[in-house]
Order: C-alpha cells, then sequence, then structure tokens
C-alpha cells in the first residue's frame, strides 16, 4: 500500500508538470501572435477619369505609293540629277541619257514630214479644181498622218532620254551611275512617297463588329521617342479571309510630321469605345483567381478583401464598375500573399491618385 502510495503521489507530479509545461508553450504561442509585425504595403486612391477599349496590335510601316523607275529607251548615262535620300517632285528630271541617235532619227522625221506637208497643200489645191481623183487625194492625207505620228513617236523617245520621276517623294535607291549603258525595261532608281504611309493589320474575325473606318488609334514605336503617333483606321475589308479567320484593315499616317520611315515597326492601339468618368485603379492592384477579382483595402490598419467588377483596361489602369467606392485606400504594393484580416502598416502617403 506504501508503494501505491508513493507511485500515485509521483504521477501526479508527472502530470502536474507537463501542464505546467503545456501553459508556457501555449502562452509562448499567444505572444508569438501579438507579436507579429504588421505588413508594409503601399496604398493609392482610386481616380477617375475617361478609358478606352483598344485592340492591339503589331504590324511594319510601309509606303504607300513606292514606284521603280524604269527605263523606257536604250542609252548611255550622261548626268545625274539626284542622289538617294533627295526629295524630287512629280515628273522632275532624275538623270539624261545620251540621245544622238534619237535626235537624228527625230530630225529625218521631220524632214519627211515638212516634205509631206507642202506635197498635200499643192494637192489640196489641184483637188479643188478637179484636177485629182478623190481616192489620190485621201491616200496623200493618209501619208501625212502617218509621217506626224511617227515624228511624235520620234519626240517621244528623245523625251525619255530625260528619266523623269513618276511620284512625288524620295529618291530610295538609285541602280545606276554614270556612264553606265542601260536597256530599256531596266530599274534605274525607287522613289517613295513618305505620306501617307499605311500600316496593313490582319485583326481576328470576333473583332469584325468591333473595329471600323475613322476610328483613331494610338501608334508606338520603338525607334521613336515621344508621344504616341495619332492615326486612324481609313478602310477595313468587307470580307473575312477563311484560312486565317482574319480580315485586313488599312492604317494611315502620315509620316512627313513625325520622322516616321517605312520599314519601322509599330504598336497600334485602335481605340474602339470609350467610358466617362469613371473609377480606376492601377493594374498592380488587381487580384484575379479562378473564382473571382478582388483588391486589397486598408481600414483601421487592417486588410480587407473585396470582390469587386471590371471594365476597360488601358494605359496600366483597370475601370473598376462595382465593388469599390470613391476615397477607399487601395493596396497597390505589398499584397501578394496578404491574407484577409492581416495587420498592415501603409509606407507611402495614400493622399492623390492611385498611382
Amino acid at each position: 500500500m506504501k508503494l501505491f502510495r508513493v507511485g500515485s503521489t509521483a504521477f501526479a507530479c508527472v502530470l502536474l508538470l507537463s501542464a505546467c509545461q503545456q501553459g508556457e508553450d501555449v502562452g509562448d504561442d499567444q505572444a508569438e501572435e501579438d507579436e507579429t509585425p504588421p505588413i508594409p504595403v503601399e496604398t493609392g486612391v482610386p481616380v477617375r477619369g475617361d478609358i478606352f477599349a483598344t485592340y492591339t496590335g503589331t504590324a511594319p510601316i510601309e509606303a504607300f505609293a513606292e514606284a521603280d523607275v524604269i527605263a523606257k529607251v536604250d542609252g548611255e548615262v550622261r548626268e545625274l540629277h539626284v542622289e538617294e535620300g533627295d526629295m524630287v517632285n512629280k515628273n522632275q528630271i532624275l538623270a539624261t541619257l545620251d540621245g544622238d541617235r534619237l535626235r537624228l532619227e527625230l530630225s529625218e522625221s521631220q524632214a519627211r514630214l515638212k516634205k509631206m506637208q507642202r506635197d498635200y497643200q499643192r494637192n489640196q489645191e489641184l483637188q479643188e479644181k478637179g484636177l485629182i481623183s478623190e481616192g489620190d487625194f485621201e491616200k496623200i492625207q493618209y501619208d501625212l498622218e502617218a509621217l506626224e505620228a511617227s515624228f511624235n513617236l520620234a519626240s517621244l523617245e528623245l523625251d525619255y532620254t530625260q528619266i523623269r520621276a513618276p511620284i512625288a517623294g524620295v529618291v530610295s535607291e538609285r541602280y545606276l551611275k554614270l556612264g553606265n549603258t542601260i536597256k530599256t525595261g531596266e530599274p534605274v532608281f525607287r522613289v517613295t512617297s513618305f505620306d501617307p504611309l499605311v500600316a496593313y493589320m490582319h485583326v481576328p474575325e470576333r473583332e469584325f463588329r468591333q473595329i471600323g473606318a475613322g476610328q483613331p488609334v494610338h501608334i508606338e514605336i520603338d525607334a521613336l521617342t515621344g508621344a504616341p503617333v495619332i492615326a486612324s483606321v481609313t478602310r477595313v475589308s468587307p470580307v473575312v479571309d477563311p484560312d486565317t479567320g482574319t480580315f485586313k484593315i488599312t492604317i494611315e499616317l502620315s509620316g512627313a510630321d513625325h520622322g516616321i520611315k517605312p520599314g519601322m515597326f509599330g504598336r497600334m492601339n485602335i481605340v474602339y469605345d470609350k467610358h466617362e468618368n469613371v473609377l480606376q485603379v492601377p493594374r498592380s492592384a488587381i487580384i484575379e483567381t479562378a473564382s473571382d477579382i478582388s483588391v486589397f483595402v486598408v481600414e483601421d490598419e487592417i486588410g480587407i478583401r473585396k470582390t469587386v467588377e471590371t471594365g476597360f483596361n488601358g494605359n496600366g489602369m483597370v475601370e473598376i464598375t462595382s465593388g469599390l467606392r470613391d476615397g477607399e485606400n487601395v493596396i497597390i504594393v505589398g499584397h501578394v500573399g496578404l491574407k484577409n484580416g492581416a495587420n498592415v502598416v501603409v509606407v507611402n502617403s495614400p493622399e492623390g491618385d492611385a498611382q
């Protein structure tokens, strides 16, 4: 019996000691939770303003008008009047070929024409007097018209020794050199017009009802700095390509005013709708999951998660259609991994806008 009492007493002591240790552990855990520091965040106040619905795509910039200048007669290059990079007007002389043979042919044709003109005048007087038949006189008329055509052709071919620009623009390429002998049909220059420039985009058919002629386009070009270039949609193809499921649109812009050159690559933002004076937050504030879209706001140093509905987005901002009010402090930095109801500390001034 004494042995049992000793054992019972020892067992009671062990239980008491264990309970004390557990109480200390619980107290330590509670102290750790109480001492957890608040999570630093940055906040901003939502802003109101206009926001646009856009379709974004990329396309190279091209010249709307570009022409290879072709030699229309054979000849040796005697003079070069322009160089690559020179601006030229339509019909401006670019180069001159030798025209010695053609000048001789023109002189010969002119001499035959003058002789026939004198013969025609004499025979006209005889015909009026009835001294030659009507058939003979008509033959002389036909011969005169044929010589006039030959003379005009010789004049035209001589004029072709002056190689002219078919369009106004800039000389983008020169294929010939001084002293070269060129053949008929050989390209000698390329002239490119910088105004207007165009970009052709192939847009998915689901956007067919959204895109229309006249809509503004904001073009961002990596090679240029500054604000986006404003252009417009000028043409929309009325058909959808069945092979690609896309339709073609044409965007037209002026390159002369912005330093844009053909071959540059542009990011096209086509504006097809606009919401005015709507509530907006930065895209960085938005939390998207498979089930909802939400943001965190700060209330009494507590991070509160709120489900929201969104509308248009653009320029780094997202339209909030419901779930958020003006003036709320929205967490824009530090919400990743943040739990609803967690203690937070704002490390910036939320005054002003959410940007």
